[in-house]
């Protein structure tokens, strides 16, 4: 690193940042700040950045940065000769008034270069630009930076007038009344840091200017402020004199060490105790104290008896504590705390987040109780009082539709003997599926509809397989989510997704760009996942239509539209999982009944491409479709063996009486990998066939005959998939 070559240091210390986009931001503010800097050459391209980020403050340390940029060489366009000189090579007006905007006189004018440009030639005029100082390119860089951060919302607030303002947009100097000055930033600033080196940079932003000190720990700072010697003291010199730890990696890394730590402390039974996994608590709590300090606490084991799931959900949504569970993954009685304070004695802090909790578990145990005094078929009734959507009815409206779509499913995969009790069960599930947003528990915590559902029903005596399906119905909720656990559960989680789906997508609701606001792509991947990964035998087309038909007359009927969005989402999922897009548009395109068969077709497609005959009988099958595209029709009445004339034809057809057979056997027992191998013994007269046979012959029947011969081959190798989409 020469003498000008330095590490650079930018902190803005402002009031309590917002915990949920902490980390986003931090990240953010070190990736464009550099970013900016790199592209003034005041950076190089290999530089190291790295983020911090605190509860008050966003930081980037930059390696390798210099004083001043390196002059660079610009070749500007000025106008084209014609335009620019006269009759007799002299400079006109207009280059000279291009020349003066340009900061250049008439001496440069035999210094101007020709080139070609198109059709035209023009004058170039080369000039050397000056490399950016530090000073100037980093209030650049600050002002683009605060422009980009990923602001959730901002605030507005005062400084006095006279202060040292900066431009920029989000977090520019706004509207300047007398004696004020309005500033928008996330929150509002109070510091500003810019070492390079030890050497202080002299920017501004937000009013403020920067030096070389900051603010440590609200409480237990051993120094405040802290006075920074040199960029590279930065994270230490916080962590020793500040009792900040700035990195929120390194606080992150080091709560989740502690959490472990406390936990196996608390273990004397050698129950396995582990705190609770959760990342996004984790990265919430991390955003919310600067020097984490992890405590043991615990409350009344009689709230055991409430379901885990409220304890634990007002545990984390509210206090952002983390529960403690057993290996078994039962919830005990204790629970850990990230303190932002480490006093000798803890007890008044454990004593304090004692106190707290209770009263919230008190109120969870008080739901609980209340809600089983009324059972959930009691509550039916109320669905009707509760609005849906204006265009779409009542809660008890929807039921009513998910009953009829859920009993037809049933009837489909139960079959001919187990059908009429599947639909019985799965009306029941249906009916009592969405009684539990009339609880107090579930209006107190949304995040439990469903699971509180299963609760009251068993609690109500009904089945587990009908408790399982409520507390499952609305799975799977996110990408990677479980599937429910039983068949009756499947049909209910469907009933209630196509159910959405055709509501929505009747009234013309539907997702545009990336605007999805009732979620339906969720919806419409739930219902591709399960009938996948769940192995339905269930056609879609008539699932669509079963959809539709428990809407009354005068619904908009969308099915060809929810059809096609369901394959698009099929189609995305399939390429997830590592398909390429020509092996599931193969695949997808032939249109399967019953998509649970999809992963046995696309291992079939696979092991064919890579077959040596794979490429030419791919691209025999596209040329056999568009020869049959083109004849409008033709090529699907039946081969006369007797118009069968030339030596390829009847090496074909014969070939066809074959393979075909064999193929079809194997596609009918399911082996799709054998059916689609057996085609290779095709390549021969196929690949004879086109050499050898006119098949737009000037004979009508001849020509009819060939093109039905085609079409025969076409129904025999398309029938796992389209094999033309293979070719290249």
């Amino acid at each position: 690193m020469n003498a000008s070559t330095r590490n650079l240091l930018v902190e803005l210390f402002v009031e309590e940042l917002p915990p949920k986009v902490l980390k986003k931001l931090g990240e953010a503010f070190a990736v464009n700040l550099a970013a900016s800097l790199k592209a003034q050459g005041l950076a190089p391209h290999d530089a190291v950045v790295t983020p911090f980020a605190s509860p008050r403050r966003l930081a980037a340390f930059v390696t390798g940065v210099a004083a001043q940029a390196t002059d660079r060489s610009l070749q500007q366009k000025l106008m084209p000769v014609a335009v620019a000189l006269d009759a007799a090579g002299q400079a006109t007006p207009a280059l000279l008034k291009k020349l003066a905007a340009l900061g250049a006189g008439p001496e440069v004018v035999p210094q101007l270069k020709r080139a070609q440009d198109g059709k035209a030639e023009s004058l170039f005029l080369d000039s050397l630009v000056a490399g950016a100082t530090l000073a100037e390119g980093l209030q650049k860089a600050l002002a683009e930076t605060l422009a980009k951060l990923p602001i959730p919302k901002v605030m507005s607030y005062q400084l006095e007038a006279g202060a040292a303002g900066a431009t920029g947009a989000a977090g520019a100097t706004g509207e300047v009344r007398p004696g004020w000055t309005t500033v928008h930033f996330v929150r509002p600033a109070h510091g500003l840091v810019a070492l390079h080196g030890s050497d202080v940079v002299p920017v501004s932003v937000l009013g403020l200017k920067a030096g070389r000190s900051t603010q440590g720990h609200r409480f237990e700072a051993a120094l405040n402020p802290v006075v920074l010697t040199d960029a590279d003291q930065y994270a230490a010199q916080l962590a020793e004199q500040g009792a900040v730890i700035a990195s929120f990696a390194e606080r992150r890394a080091e709560i989740a060490r502690q959490l472990n730590a406390v936990a196996a402390r608390a273990d004397t039974a050698g129950a396995g105790l582990r705190p609770i996994d959760d990342d996004a608590l984790l990265d919430e709590v991390t955003a919310l104290v600067e020097r984490p300090n992890v405590l043991l606490c615990q409350f009344e084991p009689a709230f055991l008896a409430v379901p885990p799931e409220c304890l634990i959900l007002t545990m984390k949504a509210n206090q952002k504590y983390f529960p403690l569970l057993s290996a078994a993954g039962q919830l005990t009685h204790q629970f850990l705390v990230v303190s932002n304070i480490s006093p000798v004695d803890a007890s008044a802090v454990v004593g304090g987040n004692e106190r707290v909790v209770r009263p919230r578990l008190a109120d969870a145990k008080f739901f609980f109780d209340q809600d089983r005094k009324k059972r959930l078929v009691d509550r039916v009734a109320g669905l009707s009082k509760v609005v849906y959507h204006n265009k779409l009815g009542s809660q008890g409206e929807r039921m009513q539709r998910v009953r009829k779509i859920a009993h037809a499913i049933g009837q489909q995969l139960g079959g001919q003997t187990g059908g009429p009790a599947l639909a019985a069960q799965a009306d029941i599930a249906a009916m009592l599926a969405k009684a539990d947003l009339l609880t107090d528990m579930v209006g107190e915590f949304p995040e439990l509809q469903g699971t509180m559902g299963g609760y009251y029903a068993r609690h109500d005596g009904e089945p587990e397989a009908i408790a399982l399906a409520i507390e499952d119905h609305y799975k799977p909720r996110f990408a990677g989510d479980a599937l429910p656990r039983n068949t009756v559960g499947l049909v209910v989680a469907l009933a209630d997704k196509l159910e959405t789906l055709a509501g929505l997508f009747g009234i013309g609701a539907v997702p545009t760009g990336d605007k999805d606001p009732f979620a339906l792509r969720r919806h419409a991947l739930g219902v591709v996942r399960m009938l996948v990964e769940g192995a339905l035998p269930l056609a879609v087309h008539r699932l669509v239509g079963d959809a539709f038909a428990a809407f009354p007359e005068g619904h908009g009927q969308a099915q060809a539209e929810v059809g096609y969005f369901l394959r698009e989402r099929l189609s995305g999922w399939l390429r997830e999982q590592g398909y390429s897009a020509q092996e599931v548009d193969a695949v997808v395109e032939c249109h399967p009944e019953h998509w649970a068969e999809i992963p046995k077709r696309l291992a079939a497609v696979r092991a064919f491409a890579a077959l040596p005959e794979a490429a030419s009988l791919a691209a025999a099958n596209k040329r056999v479709g568009n020869i049959l595209k083109k004849s409008e029709g033709a090529g699907g009445g039946r081969v006369n063996t007797a118009l069968l004339v030339e030596p390829a034809e009847l090496g074909l057809h014969a070939a066809l009486a074959q393979i075909a057979p064999r193929a079809d056997a194997a596609f009918a027992t399911g082996d799709y990998t054998a059916s689609l191998q057996l085609l290779a013994g095709l390549k021969a007269p196929v690949d004879a066939f086109f050499d050898g046979v006119m098949v737009n012959a000037d004979d009508a029947a001849l020509r009819a005959n060939r093109l039905a011969l085609l079409g025969t081959l076409q129904a025999s190798m398309n029938r796992v998939a389209d094999l033309a989409r293979l070719a290249g």
